[in-house]
């Protein structure tokens, strides 16, 4: 029997389901996760150990896709806090969503670099890349793929 092809999810309906998905994982792993309201500047879930001695903030993005590159824009290269982190969820059809959980210093480190890197080099045609608000991160490695243990929660 033909699996169902799965279509892809509207950008909202994706970051929707990736934080709902963060917010079940960490509650499966015995944490307290809650959910922000929408006007909460850059966290978008709060989560604590237990017994709230320890807790982070968490910023979701999602992507879609076998591709695990998370866009974002130059607001991610500013680092604010030892206690926040992004929770990147790779949505795949028909697979088990993956998480890659990453230090917010990480994120603004890597964005920044590349950024400046993709600036300096040349784009179609021989011209400079012209500068914008987007960004994107990349974990080529799996070097944070379900390392939910640098949260210190646990």
């Amino acid at each position: 029997m033909k699996k169902p092809k799965l279509l892809k999810l509207p950008g909202i309906q994706a970051g929707i389901a990736g934080e709902y998905l963060v917010a079940a994982e960490l509650t499966r792993r015995g944490y307290v996760a809650s959910l922000t309201l929408r006007n909460t500047r850059g966290i978008d879930i709060l989560a604590s150990n237990s017994d709230a001695t320890k807790s982070v903030g968490i910023q979701v993005k999602t992507s879609q896709g076998a591709n695990a590159r998370w866009m974002m824009n130059k607001k991610a290269e500013v680092d604010l806090a030892e206690n926040l982190f992004y929770v990147l969820v790779c949505l795949v059809p028909h697979a088990v969503p993956t998480f890659y959980i990453v230090p917010r210093r990480i994120v603004a480190t890597y964005v920044r670099e590349s950024h400046e890197r993709w600036l300096k080099t040349l784009g179609k045609g021989g011209k400079r890349h012209r500068d914008s608000n987007l960004r994107s991160f990349r974990d080529q490695n799996h070097e944070y793929k379900d390392r939910w243990e640098l949260m210190g929660l646990g």
